[in-house]
This record gives C-alpha cells, sequence and structure tokens, in this order.
C-alpha cells in the first residue's frame, strides 16, 4: 500500500450466473436506484419497506436482489439486477434514474508542527487558540470512510478523553476478528460496507465482513486525522517523534468500505447513510473515481445530502498528476484536496566510481551496503531486447548477471516497492529507481526491503547514461535518516490531481493542499509497510504519500474548527480554510509544481497551502445554503429527475436557478471567455462578517494585463457580526484569446487583522 499511488477506475460491477442450463449465462448487475420520495405510499412507514414493496410490485423479489436500502445519504435503494429488470424501473414513475454500481480506488508526525498546530496537550498560555477554543477538535467526530481500521494502535488510546458525547447514535460492530469492546472513547464507531463488493466478486478470500483494516489504508488517514499523541514513533527508525492527529481530541469513526478489489459505489453511499444517523459532524473520504455528472457520482450524491446536515465532507483530489484535467470529487459542497510536502526529507545517496554523487531518498531500514563499491547493471534481463529488465519487473532479471550487484531501475509498470523486491531476488544487493520524466524530480521514499536510493528525473537520467556508457560502472548505496527544515517547503507534489475541473468548468478546483508526501501515521499489525507479502515487518506506524494522506490532515483541521465554532456551516468552514491558505514558501518564494520545478498556480493548488491558525479567525466567509447548492444544479444541462436525485427535495422545481453556475457563492472564480458575447463575465459574491463588529475592507486585485477587472464597491464596511454585503466583479477579456491560453489572478478583501482571498482562474474558449 505505502509503495503505490494508486489510481482511479469507474467500472461497472459485473457477476454472471449460470443457471441450471449449462449453456446459458445471464448477466446479473449491481445497479444504484433513485427513488423520489414523493411517490412514496403513505401505507409504508419506512423507505426501506416501500422499496420492498416497489420491487415486489415489479415481480423482482427483494430477498434475491436488494443490496441496501438508503435513507438519509439519498432515497434509493441498490439491487443485482437481471437485464429485463430494468425497462420495469425505467418505467416506474416512482425511478428517478439508476446507474451501474462504480469501483473507486484508494489514493493513497511533523505535519502538526509544520501546519503551526500547537501541541497536544497545550503546555503553555500562548497555545490558547484551538486549545481553549477547540479542545483539539472537542466532542466532534470524523466519520472516515477507508478500508477499517486498527483498533490496538496507540494512535486510538482514548487517555484523558472525556465521555462519549450523548448525541453520539453510533456504534461498534461484531465481526470474525472484531469485538466491540475494542472500541473506546476516541474509536467511538466501527461497522463495515460489503453487500457491493461481494456482490460483485462474491465471497473473496481472506475478506471478512469486519471492520478490521488488513490493508493498513485507513488506519493510516483515521489517525492523521484525529489520532492521540504517541510519543517515540517512527517507521524503522525514520521521521521519529511524537505522532499524533490534527485534532487529537476529536472522535473517530471507522466506516470500512473499501476492500481488496476497490470501494464500490454502493457501499460508499451505505457507509455515508449510516455516518449521518450515527451523527458525525465530519467525512473524510480518502478514495475516488472519473470524472463524472454529479448525478452519476455516489460520493457527490451522498456528500450533498451529508452538507445539508450541517457535515463537513473532505475528498482526496486524486493521484493522476501531472495530467491537466485529472481532478476527482469536484462537486461545489466537497472540499477537494490536493497534496504538497512537508519540510522534512530522508536523504539516501548513490555514489558512482566516476566520482559523482547522487541525492536521493529512501525508508530504508536495514544494515545498508558498507562503503566498498559494487558493479552497477541495467537491463539485464532474462529476454535479450527486452525492456521489462530496465522497469524490474517480476521473473525479468537475470540472476547470473545481477547477484552481487546494484540494479538501476525505471519507474513505471509496477509498484516501486516490488521493483525492490524483484532486484533482491535475483540476487542483487541494492537498487537505484529513477523517476520517469512525469514524474520529474518529485521524491517518494519507501521502506525497500533491501538497499535502495530513489532519484529524480535529471539524475536518473545521468546515472543511466554513466551504467550505458563506463566499461565498470561501479557504485555504493548510503542512508542519512531523517532532516527537518528542508527547503524549499512546501512543494506541490508532482503526483496531486490538478484542474481545470471538466465536470463543471466555472468551478475552480481543487480547493486547497496540504501535508501529503511522506507522511507517519499508524498503521495495521496484519501487513507489512510495503505491503508486499514476503515483508514480514510489523511496524507499528508507516510512511505514505498521495492525496489520501492530506484529505484527513484537512479533515482534521475542519474539526478544530467545528468544535472552535460550532456554528459555522460546512460551506463557512471551507471558505475559512481557503480564504486564508498561502501559496508563498518557506524561502519568500510562490509555490513550485515538483512536476517540473515550475512556480504553481490555482489549477494545482487551489487556494493554496492550508494554515489552520489563520482559518481559525478568517475575518469573512463566503457561506453558501443548500438552496444555493439547488440553485446551482439547476444552472447546469442536468435533467429534472437527476437534480431531484442529487436534492431529494420532492418540492425542486428549478423555479430558482444561478444565470451561470460561476455564479455559486465560491470562495474563488473561474473565469471562461467565448466568443464576442462571452468577452465579459460578471459574477456576484456575498461575504459574512465572522470577524469584529465595525470591521471594514478595501479591495485589491492582482491578475494579467490581458483581463480588465472591475469590483464594486472597492470598500465594503461591516456594522455588526453576522452581517453579509455583497459584492460585483466584472472581467473583460481585452483579446480574442485561444483554448490553449490560461492566465491566474487575486481578488482579496484586507483590512490590518485579515486578508480574505479569492484566487481566479481564466480561460478562453473560440
Amino acid at each position: 500500500m505505502g509503495s503505490k499511488l494508486l489510481h482511479i477506475v469507474l467500472l461497472p460491477l459485473l457477476l454472471f450466473v449460470t443457471s441450471l442450463a449449462p449453456t446459458l449465462v445471464v448477466c446479473n448487475q449491481t445497479y444504484i436506484v433513485y427513488m423520489n420520495p414523493a411517490h412514496k405510499p403513505s401505507a409504508h412507514p419506512t423507505h426501506a419497506l416501500w422499496y420492498q414493496a416497489h420491487l415486489q410490485s415489479l415481480s423482482i423479489d427483494p430477498s434475491r436482489h436488494l443490496l441496501y436500502s438508503y435513507s438519509a445519504a439519498f432515497h434509493g435503494f441498490a439491487a443485482q439486477l437481471l437485464p429485463h429488470h430494468l425497462p420495469l424501473l425505467r418505467r416506474s414513475p416512482a425511478v428517478l434514474d439508476l446507474q451501474p454500481d462504480p469501483l473507486y480506488r484508494l489514493h493513497t508526525t511533523r505535519s502538526p508542527l509544520f501546519l503551526g498546530l500547537p501541541p497536544w496537550p497545550p503546555t503553555s498560555s500562548r497555545h490558547h487558540t484551538f486549545a481553549t477554543k477547540g479542545g483539539g477538535g472537542g466532542d466532534v467526530v470524523i466519520g472516515v470512510l477507508d478500508t477499517g481500521v486498527w483498533p490496538e494502535s496507540p494512535s486510538f488510546s482514548d487517555a484523558g478523553l472525556p465521555p462519549v458525547p450523548s448525541r453520539w447514535r453510533g456504534a461498534c460492530e461484531s465481526g470474525p476478528d472484531f469485538t466491540p469492546s475494542l472500541c473506546n472513547r476516541k474509536l467511538v464507531g466501527a461497522r463495515s460496507f460489503s453487500r457491493g463488493f461481494r456482490a460483485s466478486r462474491g465471497d473473496a478470500e481472506g475478506e471478512r465482513a469486519s471492520p478490521r483494516d488488513r490493508e493498513g489504508h485507513g488506519t493510516h488517514t483515521a489517525s492523521t486525522a484525529a489520532g492521540a499523541p504517541v510519543a517515540n514513533a517512527s517507521l524503522l527508525g525514520y521521521a521519529p517523534g511524537t505522532a499524533r492527529g490534527m485534532a487529537p481530541g476529536a472522535r473517530v469513526a471507522a466506516y470500512k468500505v473499501c476492500w481488496t478489489s476497490g470501494c464500490y459505489g454502493s457501499d460508499i453511499l451505505a457507509g455515508i447513510d449510516q455516518a449521518i444517523e450515527d451523527g458525525v459532524d465530519i467525512l473524510s473520504l480518502s478514495l475516488g473515481g472519473g470524472s463524472a455528472p454529479y448525478s452519476r457520482d455516489p460520493i457527490a450524491v451522498g456528500t450533498f445530502s451529508a452538507v445539508q446536515r450541517g457535515i463537513f465532507a473532505a475528498c482526496s483530489a486524486g493521484n493522476s498528476g501531472p495530467s491537466r484535467s485529472s481532478l476527482t470529487n469536484t462537486a461545489p459542497w466537497i472540499a477537494t484536496i490536493g497534496a504538497g510536502t512537508l519540510d522534512r526529507d530522508f536523504p539516501a545517496y548513490a555514489e558512482l566510481g566516476n566520482g559523482k554523487r547522487f541525492t536521493g531518498v529512501s525508508l530504508y531500514g536495514g544494515d545498508g551496503m558498507g562503503k566498498k563499491m559494487v558493479p552497477i547493471v541495467y537491463g539485464k534481463g532474462v529476454q535479450v531486447g527486452s525492456n521489462s529488465s530496465k522497469f524490474c519487473l517480476p521473473g525479468s532479471l537475470n540472476p547470473a548477471e545481477v547477484k552481487g550487484k546494484v540494479v538501476f531501475c525505471d519507474r513505471g509498470i509496477n509498484a516501486r516497492v516490488e521493483k525492490g523486491e524483484v532486484v533482491k531476488e535475483a540476487g542483487g544487493v541494492g537498487m537505484i529507481l529513477a523517476n520517469a520524466a512525469a514524474n520529474g524530480d518529485e521524491l517518494v521514499a519507501d521502506s525497500h526491503l533491501l538497499p535502495a536510493v530513489a532519484v529524480g528525473a535529471k539524475s536518473g537520467d545521468l546515472i543511466r547514461e554513466y551504467v550505458q556508457s563506463d566499461a565498470d560502472p561501479m557504485a555504493v548505496l548510503s542512508f542519512e535518516g531523517t532532516v527537518l527544515d528542508v527547503r524549499p517547503s512546501p512543494v506541490v507534489a508532482a503526483f496531486s490531481s490538478r484542474g481545470p475541473n471538466m465536470v463543471v468548468p466555472r468551478l475552480l478546483k481543487p480547493d486547497v493542499i496540504g501535508p501529503g508526501v511522506n507522511i507517519l501515521a499508524a498503521w495495521s499489525g496484519a501487513i507489512g509497510p510495503t505491503g508486499l507479502v514476503k515483508d514480514e515487518r510489523r511496524p507499528e506506524f508507516n510512511i505514505m504519500s498521495g492525496t489520501s494522506m492530506s484529505c484527513p490532515h484537512i479533515s482534521g483541521v475542519a474539526a478544530l474548527l467545528k468544535a472552535a465554532h460550532p456554528d459555522w456551516s460546512p460551506s463557512a468552514i471551507k471558505s475559512a480554510l481557503m480564504t486564508t491558505a498561502y501559496t508563498v514558501d518557506n524561502t519568500g518564494s510562490l509555490l513550485r509544481d515538483a512536476a517540473g520545478g515550475s512556480n504553481a498556480n490555482p489549477w494545482i493548488y487551489g487556494s493554496g497551502y492550508v494554515d489552520p491558525q489563520k482559518a481559525l479567525s478568517p475575518g469573512l466567509v463566503y457561506d453558501i445554503a443548500a438552496e444555493d447548492y439547488t440553485a446551482f444544479l439547476c444552472s447546469l444541462d442536468y435533467s429534472t429527475n437527476h437534480i431531484l436525485a442529487i436534492s431529494q427535495s420532492p418540492n425542486t422545481t428549478c423555479s430558482r436557478r444561478l444565470s451561470d453556475p460561476g455564479n455559486l457563492n465560491y470562495p474563488s472564480f473561474s473565469v471562461i471567455f467565448g466568443r464576442k458575447s462571452r468577452r465579459i463575465v460578471r459574477y456576484s459574491r456575498e461575504l459574512t462578517n465572522v470577524g469584529l463588529s465595525g470591521s471594514v475592507y478595501n479591495l485589491t486585485y492582482s491578475g494579467p494585463p490581458s483581463v480588465s477587472v472591475t469590483v464594486r464597491p472597492t470598500k465594503l464596511v461591516f456594522k455588526q457580526v453576522g452581517e453579509k454585503l455583497k459584492y460585483t466583479v466584472t472581467f473583460t477579456s481585452k483579446k480574442q484569446g485561444n483554448p490553449t491560453d490560461m492566465a491566474f489572478g487575486w481578488i482579496s478583501w484586507k483590512n490590518e487583522q485579515h486578508q480574505v482571498r479569492s484566487p481566479i482562474s481564466y480561460m478562453w474558449q473560440m
């Protein structure tokens, strides 16, 4: 798990059932069915009974076909359906829509200090901000939808926590390897949802219907969000110190919705549905699917209902960077989280026989190679002329050519740690792993099974050239351990998915970025740090990278804000995170993109890198009500049934709709210029004062000379706390523009105490 940045797929689920006739194969597929609550007969006391009765009325046996009945996340159910069932349901007036069950993938110590969070417990009166206002998360409950939880981890100790809030309705379920007694005042809920997975894959070997985490990913994300402080934590001696979550006083509820083959939409919806019923305050989902209209995205549908109930929802942006328009989880009611680095690194070195020394990274925890150089080889495979040995694919290396040597491997195709395993099995004593051009010089550390150093693309090219050109190439690897105060930091991760947003181009995404590279957090006792079968190491903590890691950072910070400001809406919390984020690194330069080293932009980092302390007191927020999101949906090219399926309001008529999706009261702007009729774009926004009465804010703007920007008014005077004031922005393009053109700017409202910043992206279309 820690070796791979898992990418995104969106697939229908197929189960082939053979009848008694040996030649007949019938396709039995899982569908998510969206129902119109206006058609529910009063004779049925619950929606679940109505769904069963409706299926029976269509001669579909619910005992055989019904998987889940939903009531909180949305009105509908998941069922295994035969082909002849589909037209029956589609003709039913009570059915708004039905979609194949999609498959999603996971996006897979130093963080609190780097983010400026105070120690926990507080050590002095100057650490009063989150400690006194939010109690480190207070009684906020974070619902983590992932691979489950390893409850024995010390990160889930409840020492010093008060009793579980009386409002909490959750529970810890029993399983073959899980008992309710494993939960406590920290881990207040643990459930599993596998019917969608089992409908697709059957009772997969080794997969138990239990909340226990046997993959490690869920334990890592849950402890990142709200883990208790654990002293002397490390991975094989790397990143030593006290490990703790962002909101150490918050509670955790684990909802296991992901299994060996991924995370099925029907199971995710069941997890969201139950989390809403249980009473969570925050939802954290480090997983995602491809870009699809919100009506076909179960995560978007489920979180819409959650946000309507005051639940903040954070989702990972995806690990498909640096490709353009690679984002997932782009609904405006979701906080879409990208990834950046910390100021911590794990340097390792590859010294060559020509005297040159290259710096890379590694988490190798063994004895090392010593100081004696050994031969280094590249492309020494069992099949002459095959490139598979260059990538160190399983079975590709020739032991006779590799034994006792360092092997140079190209990154790509298979997992990074698997390459190390392949080299070790072939008799190699070390590995240099070189980034591909797409990875640039971004370095992600791994806990390899043999001495190994990962190097960037530029270094890799030079080492490869040496190995191929020198008559007797030699190398030795060495490891420095953990280094702090790395400069520049932070840097945007190359793997972090980026915009523009293709689902709704007039909505700027991602929203913010947070720590997501080489993150230390708790780990499952059932699997080694590499996730490889032959890895018998069982550390309590692991270091992983991905937007899966950055997402729970933001979920935890949101819990702190929720505890400090219990009256804030989810959109107010997200606004505070966005408008206070920063875009300058610790050298005073603009944030850089690890993919190429150039300056990053809002398509890559959204509003910037999250700053929890400033988010605690943002001054002003952009608030969005549930009816505003419905008006936004009505401005899209969606059918009435699709809008009803998301909004779950039988009274939705779209009598109010936004003139343009970009007119949603969002803390950022995405401006698209078209032909002459679209050379002028005008948007309105409304700000709510959450600072002091009598606050006065003045406008500042920066942007490209090709766009003229007029804001009315240019001064906002808030007489009272809670007062709302509007402003209008007119963007005028001074040029015709090309579809490849892009530019960026900022609108800021400033006074002596606050700077409320909003990024702007500009595109031109023919």
